[in-house]
Order: structure tokens, then C-alpha cells, then sequence
């Protein structure tokens, strides 16, 4: 798609309930599977999506984990089917929990993604310090994404779009040829595979009435890296539509499903913000906010005695 054409699709983007080849965004009310057969095999760029975990939400059906298994295979086996070439599946996962423990849903669902040929490039811990806290085991702090493409080197990966700031960007060679010479990458560096990034709860400017909603930001970080401008992106799972708004945000066509009609509603709703610039999501590259003052000192402990853990006295 060139440039032209990507600047008069996003002029007045058209979001349709159906998908269209011509539409900017597709909020589709319905099974993803229904929605997938609508789009052309080969032609989508990015399939990223957090399915439901089988614990029980009030969105989601609790299924028997072969029953379970048997759903995402058939959902992950359509996408295959209509992933482009250079295309990746981002699939963000975390625990299937029960009283008799935890089942990680990456490692549940790995073999699908390998038996329909497809390569792990990187299996990417989400990290956030806020959630449930548990009373018989220690309190889940981590997602992970796998990230897959088709075997072969020949497949979309944009990393300066997705730099973060350099820990030392003063830092200089110490020998060699360019000893002296700054060594950083100007445009920053490697985000690596561990992201810490702010999930979305009560207080967080993305929150919706969805119990379980993607931050922008995460799968933002995803598309800029995976796609390229006028690329398709989807997500069978959409919830809140947050792949969706990432997508416009950047440029990108978008299709999404989900069984919830109220889901489908605030997506819709939040394109149309997203696409007169209102929207209030949180910032790229943000730094994860750190309390201060009183509220982060203990009230039982004696401040007039207390020092802090380099030595100094705590402040009055």
C-alpha cells in the first residue's frame, strides 16, 4: 500500500463491522473464526492477541483443558493460514490456575505453533508489580509473549522503531580503532526480552470495563517492530480493542473480533477517540512510576532511629 493511499485511509478511517480490504479498523461482533474466514489467506502482517485464560471470567466459557486446547489450536491453525510470508504471531499468555496449581499457557500451547511449522523467535516476559495478591503461593508478576514467524530469515523486524534510551549513553570505546568514540547506539538500544510495563488497573488511563485489558503500550512496542505502515493487524481476541488502537495510532489496518457486544462497543468508541487525537493512553517509554514520601516509609518504625538502607537517617 503506498503512501498516498495510507494517508487517505486514515484521513477519515472507516471502521466496519465486516472486513473490508478498504477499511481502516474491523470491530467484528462475533467468533474469530467467523472473522478470519472473511480475511484473505496470506494477507495478514501481524496476528498479536491475549486469548482468555479458562479461569473462569465472566467473558469467557471455563472449558476442560483439552477442550481448551482444541479451541486455541483451531484458532492459531486459521491465523497460520492467513499470515503473510514475512508475518509473526504474538500470542500473550500467563497461568491457567486451579486448585491444584498452575498450567503456563505458553507451554500448553507451544506445540501448535511448532506442528504448524512455525519458528519461536523470542519468548518475551511482560513484567508489572501490581495484581492479586495470593495467600498459598507467591503472587504472579509476569506474563510472556511468544513471539513466532515462518522459518527462514526473510520476515519483518523493525528494531530501531522500538529503541528505549540507553543506560549509558555517555559510555566511550576504551580501545581499538575507535577508542574515545561513544559506543551507544544514538537511537537507543535493545529493549531485550523482559518489558516492564504498567498493566492496566483501576488508577491507569487506558481502563475500561474490561477486567482484563492490553495495555497500548505493549502491543504498540509489537507492531512498530513487526509491521510496517498500511500492514493488516490482528487480534481473534480483541476485548478492549487496545491491538486495534495501536494499530490506527501508528498507521496500520486492524481487524478484531469478540463475543461481547459491550467489548465490541468501547472498541469502536475508543478507535473513534483514537483517531481524533483524544484518546488518553500512557506514553512509550514512560518510566514505571516510583512513590515517594511518607506513604513509602513503614508507620510502625521509628523514624528519629531509623536509617535507610545506605546508611543515612530517614527524613522527618
Amino acid at each position: 500500500m503506498g503512501q498516498k493511499a495510507i494517508s487517505a485511509l486514515f484521513s477519515f478511517p472507516k471502521v466496519t463491522e465486516h472486513y473490508s480490504a478498504a477499511s481502516a479498523a474491523t470491530a467484528f461482533y462475533g467468533d474469530c473464526l467467523d472473522l478470519l474466514h472473511e480475511i484473505p489467506d496470506g494477507s495478514i502482517q501481524l496476528a498479536v492477541t491475549s486469548p482468555p485464560y479458562n479461569i473462569g471470567k465472566k467473558y469467557e466459557k471455563r472449558l476442560g483443558v483439552d477442550e481448551y486446547y482444541e479451541h486455541q489450536r483451531r484458532v492459531i491453525t486459521e491465523c497460520v493460514r492467513k499470515l503473510s510470508p514475512m508475518g509473526s504471531i504474538c500470542w500473550q499468555v500467563g497461568n491457567h490456575v486451579t486448585n491444584d496449581g498452575i498450567l503456563p499457557l505458553d507451554v500448553l500451547l507451544f506445540p501448535i505453533f511448532r506442528e504448524l511449522g512455525l519458528v519461536l523467535r523470542n519468548r518475551i516476559i511482560w513484567h508489572f508489580e501490581h495484581g492479586l495478591h495470593c495467600a498459598k503461593r507467591l503472587s504472579g508478576r509476569y506474563e510472556t509473549i511468544m513471539w513466532f514467524t515462518r522459518p527462514g530469515k526473510n520476515y519483518t523486524f523493525n528494531l530501531d522503531a522500538v529503541r528505549v534510551p540507553q543506560k549509558y549513553p555517555g559510555k566511550r570505546y576504551y580501545k581499538g580503532p575507535k577508542a574515545g568514540q561513544f559506543s551507544a547506539n544514538p537511537l537507543g538500544k535493545n529493549p531485550g526480552d523482559v518489558w516492564i510495563i504498567p498493566n492496566v488497573k483501576h488508577n491507569h488511563v487506558e481502563k475500561t470495563d474490561h477486567p482484563c485489558q492490553f495495555p497500548v503500550e505493549l502491543v504498540e512496542r509489537l507492531i512498530l517492530a513487526l509491521t510496517n505502515e498500511g500492514d493488516l493487524v490482528l487480534d481473534p481476541f480483541m476485548g478492549a480493542g487496545s491491538a486495534l488502537v495501536a494499530a490506527m495510532i501508528n498507521r496500520r489496518r486492524s481487524a478484531g473480533a469478540d463475543i461481547v457486544k459491550r467489548y465490541v462497543t468501547i472498541t469502536r468508541d475508543r478507535l473513534d477517540s483514537a483517531h481524533q487525537g483524544t484518546l488518553r493512553v500512557r506514553p512509550r517509554n514512560r518510566p514505571v512510576y516510583t512513590p515517594q514520601g511518607s506513604i513509602t516509609i513503614a508507620p510502625w518504625v521509628d523514624r528519629e532511629t531509623a536509617v535507610t538502607d545506605r546508611g543515612r537517617p530517614l527524613p522527618l
